[in-house]
This record gives C-alpha cells, sequence and structure tokens, in this order.
C-alpha cells in the first residue's frame, strides 16, 4: 500500500483473521495494558451521544493512543441500541479507524463490533487467570446471554478447556436456550446449565460473568457466591455500591471507570473516595501492585472497556490482513 491508500476491512475479513488466534488476542491485550501502566498511552475519556427519547440508546466515541512496540493511534465508533435485538439485529455496531503515528494519515477502516466483543471477552479472561493465579472454577457462570457473554465463555474456554460446567442466565428464556444450544454445538461434551436466577448462577460459580443491559444496580449482596469467586463485572452496573464497597475490587482505569453512574462511581460517591479499589489490572500484570488477598471478600474486576485494547487487537488485524491480502483497497482515498 501507498501512503495514500486506505485499506477496509469489512466483518468478514475481520473474523476470519481473528479465527483461531485467541491465544494473540489474550497476548495483545495483555501487552496493552501494561503499556498503560507503564505511561505509554494516551486515553482521554469516551464522548457518550445520548438521544432525548431513549436513556438506553447511546453512541460512544473512544479515541486512543498504544504507544511502547505498537505506536499506533485510533478511534472506536460504536452505537448500542437495546431495541436491535428485537428486529433481529445486534445490539452493538461499530467502525475503527487506525491512523499513522507519524503522519496522523487514516491507514485503514474495519468492522469494530467483533474487535469490540473480542477485546472485551480476552480483557475478562485474562483478568479472571491473573485474580486466580491460574486456577481453574469448578463452574463458571454467565448473567446475560448475549454475544459479549458468549465471547467471554469462549476465551474462558481458551483459558481453562479443562472447565466442563457452565450455568447461564438471561431475563430473556429463549435466548438463554439459544445461548446454551450454541455453545453445545462448538463444544461437544460442555454441559450448559439453564438457571432460574441469577442469584442461583452466583451461588454456584466461582467464577461468574455480568454482561446485561442493566441502567440500574440490582445485585446487593455477593455472599451467596463462592469464598473464593471471582466477578467479572463487565456491563459495569449490576452491583449495588454496598456489594462493590464490600468486595475487593479491580479496574482497568480507575478514571475512566469512575464517571457515567458505573457501579464503581456510584460506591465512590457513597463512600466519598476511591480508596476502595484495590488497583488497576495493568499494575497487577507488571508487578507494581499484587492481586487481592484471599480472604471473606469476593473479588470484582469491574473495566470500563480502553480504547487501546480495541487498537491492540485492530492491529493484529491489519497486520494479518496485509500478510494475507484479504480486505479492500482504495487507491488513491487520500489527497
Amino acid at each position: 500500500m501507498s501512503r495514500d491508500d486506505l485499506l477496509i476491512l469489512g466483518a468478514a475479513d475481520v473474523e476470519a483473521t481473528l479465527s483461531g488466534r485467541e491465544d494473540d488476542a489474550l497476548e495483545a491485550v495483555a501487552r496493552a495494558y501494561e503499556a498503560h501502566a507503564r505511561g505509554e498511552s494516551s486515553l482521554p475519556h469516551s464522548s457518550f451521544l445520548r438521544f432525548p427519547d431513549s436513556d438506553k440508546d447511546r453512541i460512544i466515541s473512544l479515541p486512543a493512543y498504544l504507544g511502547g512496540e505498537l505506536g499506533i493511534a485510533g478511534l472506536k465508533w460504536i452505537a448500542s441500541v437495546p431495541a436491535n435485538l428485537e428486529k433481529g439485529l445486534e445490539r452493538a455496531s461499530a467502525v475503527m479507524i487506525l491512523n499513522r503515528r507519524e503522519t496522523g494519515r487514516p491507514e485503514a477502516i474495519l468492522e469494530g463490533s467483533i474487535i469490540s466483543k473480542q477485546r472485551t471477552a480476552a480483557s475478562a479472561a485474562l483478568a479472571a487467570r491473573v485474580l486466580r493465579d491460574g486456577r481453574a472454577p469448578a463452574a463458571i457462570g454467565f448473567i446475560g446471554c448475549g454475544p459479549i457473554n458468549f465471547e467471554v465463555g469462549h476465551f474462558l474456554g481458551v483459558v481453562w478447556p479443562e472447565v466442563d460446567r457452565f450455568l447461564a442466565y438471561d431475563l430473556d428464556r429463549a435466548r438463554a436456550a439459544a445461548f446454551r444450544d450454541r455453545f453445545r454445538a462448538a463444544r461437544p461434551g460442555l454441559e450448559v446449565e439453564l438457571a432460574g436466577s441469577f442469584e442461583e448462577v452466583l451461588a454456584a460459580s466461582p467464577v461468574a460473568a455480568f454482561a446485561t443491559n442493566a441502567v440500574e444496580p440490582y445485585v446487593d449482596d455477593l455472599t451467596i457466591c463462592p469464598a473464593d469467586a471471582t466477578i467479572l463485572h463487565v456491563s459495569l452496573r449490576d452491583l449495588t455500591p454496598a456489594a462493590i464497597l464490600a468486595h475487593h475490587n479491580v479496574v482497568d482505569d480507575l478514571d475512566h471507570v469512575c464517571r457515567a453512574r458505573t457501579s464503581i462511581h456510584l460506591a465512590s460517591e457513597l463512600a466519598g473516595h476511591r480508596d476502595f479499589v484495590h488497583g488497576e489490572i495493568g499494575d497487577l500484570l507488571i508487578g507494581r501492585v499484587q492481586p487481592p488477598p484471599r480472604d471473606e471478600r469476593r473479588v470484582i474486576f469491574s473495566p470500563f472497556g480502553l480504547g487501546i485494547l480495541d487498537l491492540a487487537l485492530a492491529h493484529l488485524v491489519r497486520r494479518g490482513a496485509l500478510a494475507s491480502g484479504a480486505g479492500t483497497h482504495i487507491e488513491g482515498f487520500l489527497p
């Protein structure tokens, strides 16, 4: 490609390039977190475009720069419209732009929702492995049975292939059944049980992942979880401030997660400080902070979802696509 050309990578290109590369995705996410912990990134706050006729729909812009070994900049523009599910569409849709650091000129446009799902899932699975010091749970639970938690389950299966029992709950019973059937088809021999409540999932799962559309907290007691439980609070707004404050908390970036009425944000307002957060996952990865102690408190990972992770996976996709000749090259796109 010349410096004036642009590479377009659609969903099929992105999916094909990432297929079978879960370990590479986990490694890319880990390196991004480490670079962020070392101060080798630039991460402005996300901007939320909301609408006067809906408190659920939003489009979010996530600009970011990831330095260190990569030196890449870019933007993710991702929409979330929960009513899409009733229309047979996925809730989220996204596009990404990658820019050359040296000139600022765009070099690639990628379909972003697949990257977004995979980076979210990879970050949750990576955190679970780190926070549990590699210890596999007897079972993994899922609260919310949409595409995000399916990817989380897929990546947790890569981290712990020996785990053969999943529990799942969703307010929509049909969605939960589809989630179960999809996992049974993907992993023959995997036991997937449908629970009657989120409490049932929490009580039986040493690792549990929340990926819901909740806008207000509704879970106020995590003592029903096993004593060594790790909670992957991916959707960020399921746990009440009291539940947050009663347990150990690890985040991806404290300034980012402590806004937009996340559970961490609400807990900080209630407590009047942020000292209840044990540390950031990047600091744990580079050894600056040790994992929370194993005691009567559970461990909650609340990732805001950093744009540097999208950049890390988008770079992986672009590099793979250039090697394979995938995508569409637009010659002379730039003046």
